[in-house]
């Protein structure tokens, strides 16, 4: 099968490379993120890869069935880049890697909340200028303090084994709840009740019509003073502007961390430091100290790049075989 690879980054190829001596498909290489203005490229190709901040809408998969392309690998557990309405209008299947290291997005999840908390970035700054001062650095544990999780799917989970550890209160909140969860002593409750009552607010729930900026002007009114909100799902999970509101109020959020923005695509995974970043809300956000922002790199392991390869190149082929696992196919 000929795999036309948009966003292909150099982190992500040796794994991929080192993959598909097992499966023997062509592949091509493009640093282009896909768009309408760029899907031409994949003439030529059975399938296209993509990543998160492609942008797969109605325009560009017209192109792709057009150009033969029969296959679309997100080589992602999200897939709100594609317009499936259109994939299935134009006979395209798309297909997505369920999930990859839970541990790696949740570790760095706690990660953030720690870094927060404890003011580690500040602490780092400091000393790197010479100042070994602790005033303004004062935090607080994590010990008997309450955890709210929105979705409780694989990194959830993890999130939920990790903050167990430290000692804190679980609650979660899901469509459904998790026997796992509720055995690890996690409570389930109302929207209301988990942001009302938790300490650290955390969300790694995918990005859907109904959790669209389901943390919002609304929502945070409802948050603990002082609380910590962390985001490793989707950006549209959280109202930007709102969130920023809310840490600039005196009894508003205490701390915000975000891996994802809503505003991300064609800014992160791109190096824009020699160029003013044209995103007021953005450099806003990454000047405010109770905010610590990562570029979309909660997943950024070894384990789970190897993990993306291996699922992203095992759905080409079955695709390839007439044997699809119906469990990724989305469209």
């Amino acid at each position: 099968m000929k795999i036309a690879f948009f966003h292909a980054r150099g982190y992500e190829r040796p794994s991929l490379e080192a993959e598909n001596t097992r499966h023997g498909h062509q592949i091509s290489w493009f640093e282009a993120t896909l768009a309408p203005e760029t899907a031409a490229l994949a003439a030529g190709h059975d399938a296209v890869c993509i990543f998160v901040n492609d942008i797969c809408n109605a325009e560009a998969i017209a192109t792709l069935a057009d150009c033969g392309v029969r296959l679309i690998l997100c080589r992602s557990a999200g897939y709100n880049q594609v317009d499936l309405a259109a994939a299935r209008a134009h006979g395209l299947t798309v297909m997505r890697v369920p999930g990859y290291s839970p541990e790696s997005v949740a570790e760095h999840t706690v990660g953030l909340i720690l870094s927060l908390v404890r003011q580690l970035h500040h602490q780092h700054n400091r000393v790197r200028d010479g100042n070994y001062a602790l005033d303004g650095l004062v935090g607080f544990k994590l010990h008997q303090k309450t955890a709210g999780i929105f979705g409780t799917g694989r990194v959830g989970r993890a999130v939920a084994r990790i903050l167990n550890g430290f000692g804190c209160r679980l609650l979660g909140y899901d469509i459904g709840e998790n026997d796992e969860m509720r055995a690890l002593g996690m409570t389930y409750a109302s929207r209301e009740t988990l942001l009302s009552e938790s300490d650290i607010v955390i969300l790694t729930l995918p990005l859907t019509p109904e959790t669209h900026h389901l943390i919002d002007a609304e929502s945070l009114a409802l948050i603990k003073p002082g609380a910590v909100l962390v985001n490793t799902g989707r950006g549209a999970l959280v109202d930007t502007r709102a969130a920023i509101d809310s840490l600039m109020a005196r009894d508003g959020l205490g701390y915000l961390g975000l891996d994802v923005y809503e505003e991300e695509a064609g800014k992160f995974f791109e190096d824009m430091s020699a160029q003013i970043v044209p995103d007021e809300t953005l450099l806003l956000l990454t000047n405010l100290r109770n905010a610590l922002v990562t570029p979309h790199s909660a997943f950024l392991t070894r384990e789970s790049l190897a993990e993306i390869a291996t699922a992203t190149l095992e759905n080409a082929t079955a695709f390839e075989a007439g044997q699809p696992d119906p469990d990724r196919v989305v469209a």
